[in-house]
């Protein structure tokens, strides 16, 4: 997993550094969850990969979910103190991994829901604004120098072979 991604310790203690701060998530340029948002879940979510070079990985991801109401019920968004005590109840109940990588779940119906990470915290005036940037799929083998599916050895004896690499073949 990018270990350039915010932990769920560090997005916490960016949360208690301005607890007077009104929360605000940026998810496009210009564009914000709009004022009358819900925190309705923190879900924790271990996960256990085997990537196309073979390895296996594993990491936990702290997802915190906003929704919009279907009517504005608000001009002004949470107070950061409002969101931490969200987080204390949660964590009450549920002990969220520190180590954890954040993301931020949110869909309207203008923007399909997806999962973001929180790239940068913001002030501006009253308001601590999480900006938000898009999950996007990588390949850890070629993270770590592999080629993608196929070891380059036995590539290469293939090729020596005179054999080619097919779908259903064991090498792709």
């Amino acid at each position: 997993m990018n270990n350039q991604r915010m932990s769920w310790q560090s997005f916490k203690d960016q949360l208690k550094t301005h607890p007077d701060q009104i929360l605000q998530f940026q998810f496009a340029a210009e564009k914000f969850v709009a004022p009358s948002y819900h925190i309705t879940e923190i879900k924790q979510a271990p996960i256990t990969s085997v990537d196309c070079g073979g390895k296996m990985n594993a990491w936990t991801e702290i997802i915190v979910q906003l929704w919009e109401p279907g009517e504005e019920q608000t001009q002004r968004a949470m107070a950061v103190s409002k969101a931490l005590k969200i987080v204390d109840l949660v964590e009450n109940s549920l002990p969220l991994n520190p180590a954890g990588i954040v993301k931020i779940e949110f869909g309207n119906s203008d923007f399909d829901t997806r999962q973001m990470y929180p790239n940068a915290f913001l002030l501006e005036g009253e308001d601590l604004i999480v900006d938000l940037q898009p999950d996007a799929t990588q390949c850890k083998a070629t993270d770590r120098g592999q080629t993608c599916g196929t070891p380059k050895s036995k590539l290469a004896v293939l090729q020596d072979a005179g054999q080619t690499c097919t779908p259903g073949g064991g090498c792709c």
